[in-house]
């Protein structure tokens, strides 16, 4: 294919902001509309340049690294995201609401973060969150860095970004359900957590789905194979 990079007229903004791990939606709407209008020129350059452009069905665009590298490893961030989502999906259910109205384009506000914390401390714990002032900065601020969620005087709004993470709740429900129907008592390995200087990209494993796993796993387990298995299912 030929590139005529004159047409490419938002090139330098669109690489910088999905090579950081921002996710591209409608919310920006020049940098949607160029991908849109020439997705199959920019997924030519980035694939040229190791980068695979995924572009959703439900409107967004994002990055995956392609690198071998990558294999079994989770970051943190994407850990601390797809878990507060499980939480968050656990919480709404809990009050009577509806958790893919809420994330599927509503919203949360700041206020009901202390509760939500305390509700589920020791699951936030484990993610290296202890204070609401350390879930604003490593969760809520990385979901709108990274494009899932904007926020606006105190109220946090959620972006078609988040479908991510409720397709990896859903699969991991999905598995335990599956887990459940065959009694399986087998654990499954914990999985190998790295904290990168790009912490933002969601990386990939190679490990085959075996389901006779998920009987013992941990919520924090299961959330992290299934967004690495998510990453594979888009490559």
């Amino acid at each position: 294919m030929h590139l005529d990079l004159s047409e490419l007229s938002q090139l330098a903004p669109i690489f910088r902001e999905l090579f950081k791990g921002y996710h591209v939606s409608r919310r920006d709407p020049e940098l949607y509309a160029q991908l849109s209008n020439f997705q199959d020129q920019y997924r030519t350059l980035f694939k040229a340049l190791g980068f695979e452009l995924v572009c959703d069905t439900r409107g967004f665009y994002y990055f995956v690294p392609d690198t071998a590298a990558a294999a079994a490893q989770v970051n943190k961030t994407a850990q601390r995201l797809a878990l507060f989502t499980f939480i968050l999906v656990e919480h709404l259910a809990d009050q009577g609401r509806d958790p893919i109205a809420v994330l599927d384009g509503g919203s949360l506000g700041r206020d009901e973060l202390p509760s939500l914390l305390e509700k589920y401390r020791d699951l936030f714990i484990q993610a290296e969150v202890q204070t609401q002032e350390e879930l604003e900065e490593k969760i809520m601020r990385r979901m709108t860095q990274l494009g899932f969620a904007s926020e606006d005087n105190g109220t946090y709004r959620f972006l078609p970004p988040m479908h991510r993470f409720l397709d990896v709740c859903l699969s991991v429900q999905q598995d335990r359900d599956l887990a459940a129907s065959v009694h399986s008592v087998l654990p499954l390995p914990a999985p190998v957590i790295i904290d990168e200087d790009s912490d933002e990209k969601l990386l990939q494993t190679e490990d085959p789905l075996d389901l006779s796993d998920f009987a013992e796993e941990s919520e924090e387990d299961a959330l992290a194979r299934a967004i690495a298995e998510e990453q594979e299912t888009d490559a």
